[in-house]
């Protein structure tokens, strides 16, 4: 075999040149850095490729394709990336040719047919399927190789066996900062022997991304006390709806059924009031409604027979800093002695600076809990991972659907992550 190192500032970039110089008959042994990217000097990295001396080019002495069949180094590229995907698809197509080693010692029928067709042993099998399955991560790996080439700012360079990950929390909306950081602990912290296959890479980092996740988990009303909840959040994110799935959920879904009232604040839009009025009426809770604030604690005085206390809040600009002190007002006036929870409730469709200018401008509330609506609307979940973890407030539930109220579900690291790293899926809510 004869061994050839091609250089690049990038290793895609060495990778390119070694297709361009001996096609794709080579094996790709190692790549590492040998000059680190600093002020005005590029990086430096080394392919190491094995190739047998029969499987040479004839034309493999640095002699470069005629003008005329020359084409940019990133068309080249496309190539490449074809050709892994060719390679992608026969590993594929072996996997399923290669029986399981043990299932003639499951199944003896099969064992004895099989001991009189073939001659190769249960270890034999054994080490195929294990070299098949490391030859799947180095194509992943090369795959990954092209995924962005402009590194994080760490101290360090990203391995090409975290590409993967990195790209997958990167597409996400994960605040780039708040993900550097998760690498950078990653990096530090996992073992060496645990980096060789990409699928612990990505359960490390799941285990991770899961403790760093607030979650505020659900508890019922304690005897001889009561719980209040107050809802707001800007127009249009679903609150009366949100509303509308804890009363029922209070009301109908819990080991007891508990008594709920509904207080609405939200008098500025008619439809608001009668939408949550009509679903007072279909469950049979009290409702009280509250102009001014000096009527808030009488509000709540009128429903103490109720366990679950609801408040529906009129919804708000961010910037509408008029609304956001009436709300303040009412709070400010409540002459009870119940405690009023604060769930700032947004969609989770809108990207992560948004949701921080939100979170800002209604912390003046006192927020204790966060709720997120509308997971079946978006394809990132890293800008809901990021607030939670910037603000360290407490996820309680998300929102996943319009239905009442089967589409409420209590909020669960496991869920979160979940929803990151391979997007929304309502049979795991």
């Amino acid at each position: 075999m004869k061994i050839l190192t091609f250089t690049g500032k990038t290793p895609s970039e060495a990778l390119k040149k070694a297709k361009m110089e001996i096609g794709d008959e080579g094996m790709l042994i190692e790549t590492k850095e040998i000059q680190k990217k600093a002020l005005g000097r590029n990086g430096l990295y080394e392919i190491v490729i094995g190739i047998d001396e029969d499987m040479m080019p004839a034309t493999y002495q640095k002699t470069q394709k005629p003008l005329s069949k020359q084409q940019p180094i990133k068309n080249e590229s496309k190539d490449v990336l074809y050709d892994i995907s060719n390679a992608a698809r026969q590993i594929s197509e072996i996997s399923k040719v290669v029986d399981d080693p043990l299932e003639k010692y499951m199944n003896p029928s099969i064992g004895s047919q099989n001991r009189a067709t073939t001659a190769i042993e249960p270890t034999e099998l054994k080490e195929i399927k294990s070299e098949i399955n490391k030859l799947t991560d180095k194509v992943k790996i090369i795959q990954n190789m092209f995924w962005d080439e402009k590194a994080p700012d760490l101290e360090r360079q990203i391995p090409s066996e975290f590409a993967e990950i990195y790209r997958l929390a990167s597409q996400s909306g994960m605040n780039k900062e708040h993900l550097d950081m998760l690498m950078q602990i990653t990096l530090e912290h996992m073992p060496l022997k645990m980096r060789e296959n990409s699928a612990t890479v990505k359960r490390y980092f799941q285990t991770i991304l899961r403790k760093m996740v607030p979650i505020r988990r659900e508890s019922a009303a304690a005897v001889g006390s009561k719980k209040v909840i107050m809802l707001v959040g800007p127009t249009g994110v679903g609150k009366t709806t949100s509303i509308a799935k804890l009363a029922a959920r209070y009301s109908f879904l819990m080991e007891k059924k508990y008594k709920v009232g509904l207080v609405v604040l939200d008098t500025y839009r008619i439809g608001a009031v009668e939408q949550l009025m009509q679903y007072a009426r279909m469950m049979k809770l009290g409702i009280e409604t509250v102009v001014d604030p000096p009527e808030f604690s009488h509000a709540l005085d009128s429903l103490k027979y109720c366990d679950y206390i609801l408040i529906d809040t009129m919804g708000s600009s961010p910037y509408d800093k008029n609304k956001i002190e009436k709300i303040y007002e009412c709070l400010n006036t409540n002459m009870t002695e119940y405690n009023v929870d604060v769930v700032l409730v947004m969609p989770s469709s809108i990207k992560y600076e948004d949701l921080k200018v939100t979170y800002d401008n209604f912390s003046s509330l006192g927020i204790d809990t966060l709720m997120f609506t509308k997971l079946d609307e978006t394809m990132g979940f890293g800008n809901i991972f990021s607030l939670a973890y910037e603000t360290k407030k407490p996820i309680s539930y998300f929102s996943v659907g319009q239905e009442v109220p089967e589409d409420l579900v209590t909020a669960s690291s496991d869920f979160l992550v979940e929803c990151l790293l391979h997007g929304f899926n309502r049979s795991k809510a």
